[in-house]
C-alpha cells in the first residue's frame, strides 16, 4: 500500500518548487476575487474589457481561469481597476 501525501494547497501538490507554488497561490486568489467582482457587477466580457483596458479575449482567458497567462502584477492592476483593494501579508 502506498503512503498518502497531505498538501495544504493544490499548488503545493502540483508545483515541486515552493516559490512557484507560492506564486500560483497568489495568482489564483487574485483571479478568484477578480472573477467574483466581475460576476457581482453583472458585467459582460465586452464591458469588462473596456473597464480593464484589455481585450475581450483576455477577459475570456481570465474568466476561464487560464492562470498561466497572467502575472501577479497584471492581476493586481486588473483588481485595482475593478475597485478592489489588494493587500499583502508577509510572514516568516
Amino acid at each position: 500500500m502506498s503512503d498518502l501525501q497531505h498538501f495544504n494547497s493544490v499548488w503545493d501538490a502540483l508545483e515541486s518548487d515552493p516559490v512557484q507554488a507560492a506564486n500560483m497561490k497568489l495568482r489564483s486568489s487574485l483571479m478568484i476575487a477578480i472573477n467574483e467582482q466581475i460576476e457581482e457587477a453583472g458585467l459582460t466580457q465586452v464591458e469588462t474589457a473596456k473597464i480593464l483596458h484589455i481585450t475581450q479575449p483576455r477577459v475570456s482567458a481570465l474568466a476561464k481561469g487560464k492562470i498561466e497567462e497572467f502575472r501577479v502584477d497584471t492581476l493586481i492592476n486588473i483588481a485595482h481597476r475593478l475597485g478592489l483593494h489588494v493587500t499583502m501579508k508577509i510572514a516568516a
